[in-house]
Order: structure tokens, then C-alpha cells, then sequence
């Protein structure tokens, strides 16, 4: 049994990898503003707190053997002209703190939850897609996405950084596909819930140590 500790739990891919965690026997702590306000599964212990918080961070990351990280820049809604209402490098600060704590505390891994277009996949990007991103509040959170890509990449721990496609609340379809940048053509879209479980699946075996693939589920 591991102890994880779960960065954005409140979130809608983050739920999912709190309840896939528990059902997969581990011990899960999450790190959030409000417990009272989520409904998390029995057997999740939370932890009152922020990740722009280093201090945050280091209690709640006492025991723990490794992290995920489902955390988002959001905005005020989904739609790609909303008003960003995270601080703009939010992630990046939050990721930054987390590496520096799971240093002091020995914790060896961590998976992250990017995006496709993310640090060195951004040239493979659709040109729509870029064009939207770069013109609206999207923006904001691809530039945090690029400050996480790029604190990963120069830490000394162990990292997946899955970059989803599309996201999507469909049920799981299972295993989500999985190639680096340039060698598979992806999918649209991918379910959060297998996010999760890609997320979970990373932190057990080592098939992508060290690696940022995108993750689609089959059309």
C-alpha cells in the first residue's frame, strides 16, 4: 500500500483520481481550500490548505510516497474567453514548491496532468488550435502549462507528465492510448476518468519515466 498524496483532488479529473486511488488499495491524502465542500470517497484524508502555500504543501506531504498532480489554471468558465481566476503562474509556483518539498521529504515520484501542446509538443499543435489559444483566455493557462513542463523537466525526481487531449466527463472507455509527440496520430478527445486512472497507472510501473506522451482515447 502506498501513501499518495493528491494535488488538485477538487477538481473534475482530480475526483477521479481520488476514488480511483482508493479503489486501487492506497492511502490517499488531498491537499484542498475547503474540505467541507467536497464530497470525497471514504477513506481520503483531507488536508485544509493550498498548493500556492509551500508550508501547505510540506504538511500535507508528511508520510507520503508519491504525488499526483491534477491542479488547472482555471478560468471563471469553459468558455475559452472567460476571465482567468488563477494567479497566472499558479501551477508553475505550486509544481516549483511541491519538487522542492518532495526533495526535503525524499518522495522520489510524481505525475503530472498537462496538456497536448504543452512545453515541447506546442510546434505539433493544430494552427486553429494555436491560433485560438494565443487570442483568447486560454492562454493563460497554456504559458502556466509551459512553467511546469519546463520546472519537471529540471527536477531530479521521477515524472510522467501525461498531456491530455481533449478532456471530456464521458464514462471511461479503459486504458487511454499513449505515444510520444510526432509518433502516433491521437485521438480527439479522452475521458477524465481515464486520465486518472493513466495518472495512477504512471506512479506503478516505468514505461514512461521521464516522459511527457500524449493520451487519447481510441475514436
Amino acid at each position: 500500500m502506498t501513501t499518495l498524496l493528491v494535488l488538485g483532488g477538487s477538481g473534475r479529473t482530480g475526483v477521479h483520481v481520488l476514488s480511483q486511488a482508493v479503489e486501487r488499495g492506497h492511502r490517499v491524502r488531498a491537499l484542498v481550500r475547503n474540505p467541507d465542500v467536497l464530497v470525497a470517497p471514504d477513506g481520503v484524508e483531507l488536508v485544509a490548505g493550498t498548493p500556492a502555500r509551500i508550508d501547505d504543501i510540506r504538511r500535507a506531504a508528511e508520510g507520503v510516497d508519491a504525488v499526483v498532480s491534477a491542479l488547472n489554471n482555471s478560468r471563471a468558465s469553459d468558455n475559452p474567453w472567460a476571465t482567468p481566476v488563477s494567479p497566472p503562474a499558479f501551477m508553475t509556483d505550486a509544481t516549483r514548491d511541491t519538487l522542492t518539498v518532495m526533495t526535503e521529504n525524499g518522495i522520489r515520484r510524481i505525475a503530472v496532468a498537462s496538456t497536448q501542446g504543452a512545453g515541447d509538443s506546442w510546434p505539433a499543435l493544430n494552427p486553429l488550435m494555436k491560433g485560438l489559444i494565443k487570442t483568447s483566455g486560454i492562454r493563460h493557462g497554456y504559458t502556466d502549462h509551459h512553467g511546469v513542463d519546463a520546472v519537471v523537466r529540471a527536477s531530479d525526481v521521477e515524472w510522467v507528465m501525461a498531456r491530455s487531449v481533449a478532456l471530456s466527463d464521458a464514462p471511461s472507455r479503459g486504458a487511454a492510448r499513449a505515444a510520444l509527440v510526432g509518433t502516433e496520430k491521437p485521438g480527439f478527445s479522452i475521458s477524465r476518468a481515464d486520465v486518472a486512472r493513466f495518472l495512477l497507472d504512471s506512479l506503478e510501473d516505468d514505461t514512461w519515466l521521464r516522459q511527457a506522451p500524449l493520451i487519447w482515447n481510441d475514436r
